[in-house]
């Protein structure tokens, strides 16, 4: 295992990871391909806190259902209580609650302002941690100036179209562009808002430390700098990446988060306080002082992650240009095992995987989305059973 550089808050687990160089790809059922650049991990394997096993290294991943189809542009999904779903329109601007049960489709609410062009619209919800007090429902918008973080009342018991407030501008000044505008946003386990930004095709801006593309953002649910930030004056969290579209955490509160990578490598993150992740001086595992390298890297073309979420120990990752599920096996702070892939090309591009309270995944296609082969009833959100 070549040593990892870090910053000093990321030295510690960075010592312990170790990259996976992913070159080839996995076929439909998961099983092996050839891969003629893979490194397997080299240290030793470390069990979680408390002695927990590390997942099998080989898993399993099985549609069991259509939940719905026919969506248009599907990006962010939130889970409601109860087990519905909020489903965000990137390019209409909508929001629809998809019932878990019979599918139905009925739209909550249209949010004003956005701008969906390009890579940008409405993209990533999140329920607020307080949601059965407050009933926020917070989105991630691209409009006519920047990419902002809004917060909106959700009302069913108002007529379908009007149950969503008037939002409130919670973090504004986000750079927008036409490509790489992030847009993942979630509340982590001590109560803040996180969000993946991208850099815009700019990428001096994943550097400085005055913007805030290409960062991992930490802030109140307010908008406020979240205690315990690098900058107690900035709602900056890391630095150095292109395009976070997966944010979750871990059963021991790591975050981890997807990056889309340019020409060379897609990467899977272990993201630490004040951690610098490379963009633009390096993509990939490039063992560079100052920079924390990723604990898995994919080859774009067998990946451009998404939306990711963790179930069974394993963190799974939704490819769009790859066309398969992911999953990765974790061991602490590290891969258990090299990754391996789940419906290659079956379902076309997908773009957010959530999971749901009682182990499954619920997965959304991104066909409708200007770059992916429409079929019929694209898109689809998916339900499935995995190990």
């Amino acid at each position: 295992m070549r040593p990892r550089p870090a910053t000093a808050a990321a030295a510690a687990a960075a010592a312990a990871a170790a990259a996976l160089l992913i070159g080839g790809c996995s076929g439909p059922g998961g099983g092996p391909a050839p891969s003629p650049s893979t490194a397997s991990p080299s240290a030793p394997a470390s069990s979680s806190p408390g002695g927990t096993p590390p997942p099998p290294a080989r898993g399993t991943a099985k549609v069991t259902g259509t939940v719905t189809e026919g969506l248009d542009s599907p990006w962010g999904v939130a889970l409601l209580p109860g087990g519905d779903a909020l489903v965000a329109s990137r390019d209409t601007g909508t929001v629809h609650r998809v019932d878990a049960e019979s599918g139905r489709k009925t739209e909550a609410g249209r949010v004003p302002g956005v701008a969906a062009r390009g890579e940008g619209g409405l993209l990533g919800l999140a329920l607020s941690p307080d949601f059965g007090s407050d009933s926020y429902v917070y989105a991630y918008v691209t409009t006519g100036s920047d990419n902002r973080i809004v917060r909106m009342a959700y009302d069913d018991r108002r007529d379908p179209g009007q149950q969503l407030g008037a939002p409130d501008v919670v973090l504004r000044g986000i750079p927008k562009g036409e490509i790489h505008n992030g847009g993942r946003i979630a509340f982590g386990p001590d109560g803040m808002l996180y969000a993946g930004t991208g850099e815009t095709g700019r990428p001096g801006l994943a550097q400085d430390e005055d913007s805030l593309g290409g960062k991992i953002l930490r802030m109140t649910p307010e908008g406020e700098p979240a205690g315990g930030n690098p900058d107690a004056g900035s709602v900056v969290y890391s630095l150095g990446h292109r395009n976070v579209q997966g944010l979750a955490w871990d059963g021991e509160g790591r975050l981890w988060a997807s990056e889309l990578g340019q020409n060379t490598w897609d990467e899977l993150n272990l993201v630490r306080a004040g951690g610098n992740y490379g963009w633009p001086e390096v993509e990939g595992d490039g063992d560079r002082a100052g920079y924390v390298d990723p604990v898995v890297v994919w080859r774009p073309a067998d990946a451009s992650p998404s939306g990711i979420a963790i179930a069974r120990g394993s963190v799974w990752v939704a490819s769009l240009r790859g066309e398969r599920l992911w999953r990765v096996p974790l061991d602490g702070t590290r891969a258990a095992a090299e990754p391996q892939a789940f419906l290659t090309g079956e379902y076309g591009r997908l773009r957010t995987v959530v999971a749901a309270p009682d182990g499954s995944l619920w997965l959304t296609t991104s066909n409708t989305d200007g770059r992916g082969d429409v079929r019929d009833g694209d898109d689809r959100l998916l339900r499935l059973t995995v190990r």
